[in-house]
């Protein structure tokens, strides 16, 4: 069968961004009755919905070519797993952002991940934290633990835990202090390639050529705006990322010329006031929707 499965998140943080960002790449789908399983329409690209926990298992088992799934827990079952090379990232995503962050009682005397030498810490990612912790020379005791992790310390169950934070507001309310960040994550698209025929590797190329255009148009803004002919090199090198901009004659000004310019950086008000001081008017500044190089 020459199509390409993609697993995503059923339900949770990543799960809308993902199947946004598939539709951006130009994928439709005919959802199934049950929801889990959704036929590409316009691409031989269908759609796994299941639980991201599920998603790099089943990329190293082969049940899907492809996978959104978050950096931690790809990490996480890979380590677990000792089956890394099954799996490739392919492309770190811009949303799904959070950081595995260790953190103790206020009332702790641990000051610092040197101090969990020995000690005992609760954690969701077992084989991540310890990971982490020996590249630093640490030793201590990981308690695996699934779900509200946070808890662990009140009961007695562990001197630190080590857990996922976006906003700390979780970690507060249970009085405890985020101390020190062992991993920072995105969601990032994984790849088993080693079985990949040649037809569903050219397949996924294009795919790949899609996913790029609408990563880089998201980071991306087009520029316009009117300026003198004389200020052309200086309001050039104030445009944040910008190439080679296009160049119009303007009807009745001779002196003056229409900049066209995509600006591969954000582009802030600190750099139009620039630009103004710099002789540009009339400046304008819209969103990419797709791109391709």
């Amino acid at each position: 069968m020459n199509r390409i499965r993609v697993a995503i998140q059923k339900s949770g943080r990543l799960s809308e961004k993902s199947l946004d960002l598939l539709q951006s790449c130009g994928l439709r789908f005919a959802r199934s009755k049950d929801k889990l399983y959704w036929y590409g329409k316009d691409f031989p690209v269908d759609l796994l919905l299941v639980r991201d926990d599920d998603i790099p298992r089943m990329l190293l088992d082969g049940v899907c070519e492809l996978g959104i799934v978050g950096e931690n827990i790809a990490e996480e079952v890979m380590l677990e797993s000792g089956e890394g090379g099954g799996m490739t990232q392919l492309r770190k995503l811009s949303f799904g952002g959070c950081r595995l962050s260790l953190a103790v009682p206020e009332d702790s005397s641990i000051t610092s991940a040197q101090d969990l030498d020995g000690c005992r810490i609760a954690t969701s990612y077992p084989a991540l934290t310890n990971a982490l912790l020996a590249r630093r020379g640490i030793t201590a005791e990981t308690v695996k633990f699934s779900g509200s992790v946070e808890i662990a310390p009140g009961l007695g169950i562990a001197d630190a835990i080590s857990d996922l934070v976006s906003t700390g507001t979780t970690l507060r309310a249970n009085h405890l202090i985020e101390m020190e960040v062992l991993f920072e994550s995105t969601a990032a698209l994984y790849g088993q390639l080693d079985k990949l025929s040649p037809e569903k590797r050219t397949m996924l190329d294009r795919l790949l050529a899609r996913l790029d255009g609408v990563l880089l148009a998201a980071e991306s803004k087009y520029v316009m705006l009117n300026a003198p002919r004389d200020a052309i090199e200086e309001i050039t090198r104030l445009l944040p990322g910008a190439e080679n901009p296009s160049l119009m004659n303007l009807e009745g000004a001779p002196d003056r010329v229409a900049l066209h310019a995509v600006c591969r950086e954000a582009v802030f008000w600190e750099h139009l006031e620039a630009l103004r001081g710099a002789g540009a008017t009339a400046i304008l500044v819209l969103p990419v929707e797709k791109m391709l190089g």
